[in-house]
């Protein structure tokens, strides 16, 4: 039996929505205090963003679900297009210009996966088991993370990655196959790490097998490639436990003496250490930890596989690219440029991700009750 499950309102996730919504109002603040001109914009795009995550958790997920080689041709099609037509900036092709609004393909390529994905598994499910079937699937996603990686956005492919493997865990893929993958990443990534830090490695660009290195011997490139990170560290170690202030312009500032660049949008967290402290640095990561969690507890409790892989998808999406980009600006991770979740400058990353919330909570209003799914359980045996 596959009876449709009625939205119910009483099911709304208010929690998901002020943890997403806290995160975006640091960030409107930290960015105001970075560069004031983009704060405005921010804020346009954060009731936007509101607007269009509550439409959605009112519409149900199936529907959309049902184009989902759309959102995989108009994928490939807009990655394509900037390649070809693409905006360049800081070494990398990364946006495309319509009607004079600039937006990342990139950033919306990860909400158009999940819900590929979650179609498609959901539809073939009985597949997951075949190797074939798995093989597909990987054949599948390669196109779009490859013209990410050509743009060349290294980070956004390695969270490209993390999604597809996050989905594929979830649909179910079979235990060999997952052992198969360990036996060979845990040699395997230290091994490609040491040959894409090799002189003239064809792995990687020239200047990030400069990040990956300014990373490991930071002294070697204070006045380079490292010179943004240590000043961040210094930043965040700066503000102490409460901060210097909101919007201070303290001449011990940092980040007012212009040390920081790109400090709106992969270095917004060294903002918020230097002028809300050590309190306001662990609020930020209560918050991502709290929407990643909270989006694992939806898809744990969702009707069907489309469900799972969308709750999923989003959690580990926040979960994982917020832990680079907080890590990358404490010195944890090399400088991959990637944005903080709701928090970043950015109007693209910024409505993907209430998209997927918009998703994420229409799987949560049509979450079932222990006692129905049982019955139902009962009648289809």
């Amino acid at each position: 039996m596959n009876r449709k499950i009625p939205i119910r309102i009483q099911n709304f996730d208010f929690l998901l929505l002020i943890l997403c919504g806290g995160l975006t109002v640091i960030g409107i603040l930290s960015i105001y205090s970075a560069d004031e001109s983009l704060a405005r914009r921010q804020l346009y795009g954060f009731l936007l963003g509101v607007g269009l995550a509550v439409f959605l958790a009112f519409l149900d997920y199936h529907l959309f679900l049902r184009f989902y080689w759309v959102f995989y041709i108009l994928n490939i099609v807009l990655l394509l297009l900037v390649l070809r037509f693409g905006y360049t900036s800081h070494n990398a092709q990364r946006w495309l210009v319509v009607a004079g609004i600039r937006f990342q393909p990139a950033e919306t390529a990860k909400i158009l996966l999940i819900l590929f994905y979650a179609a498609f598994i959901m539809k073939y499910r009985d597949k997951m088991k075949h190797w074939w079937f798995d093989l597909l699937c990987l054949a599948l996603v390669l196109p779009p993370i490859a013209l990410v990686f050509k743009q060349p956005d290294l980070s956004s492919s390695i969270m490209l990655t993390t999604i597809f493997l996050t989905i594929m865990f979830v649909g179910g893929v079979s235990s060999r196959l997952i052992a198969t993958f360990v036996a060979v990443a845990v040699p395997g990534v230290p091994l490609l790490f040491y040959y894409a830090i090799q002189p003239d490695s064809p792995i990687i660009r020239g200047f990030q097998q400069r990040r990956i290195l300014a990373w490991l011997h930071p002294e070697d490139y204070a006045m380079t490639e490292a010179y943004q990170t240590l000043n961040s560290q210094m930043a965040i170690g700066s503000g102490q436990l409460h901060g210097k202030g909101f919007d201070t312009n303290e001449i011990s500032s940092v980040l007012s003496g212009g040390f920081i660049s790109e400090s709106q949008t992969d270095f917004i967290y060294t903002v918020i250490g230097e002028e809300f402290g050590f309190v306001g640095a662990c609020a930020v990561i209560l918050l991502i930890l709290g929407v990643a969690v909270d989006s694992f507890v939806i898809a744990a409790r969702a009707r069907d596989v489309g469900g799972k892989i969308i709750a999923t998808g989003l959690g580990a999406w926040v979960g994982f690219q917020g832990f680079l980009n907080i890590g990358v600006a404490t010195g944890v991770m090399p400088n991959t440029g990637i944005p903080l979740p709701f928090v970043s400058s950015g109007l693209t990353s910024l409505l993907s991700t209430y998209i997927g919330v918009g998703f994420v909570l229409n799987v949560r209003m049509q979450e079932e009750s222990v006692l129905t799914a049982t019955i139902e359980q009962g009648f289809d045996q």
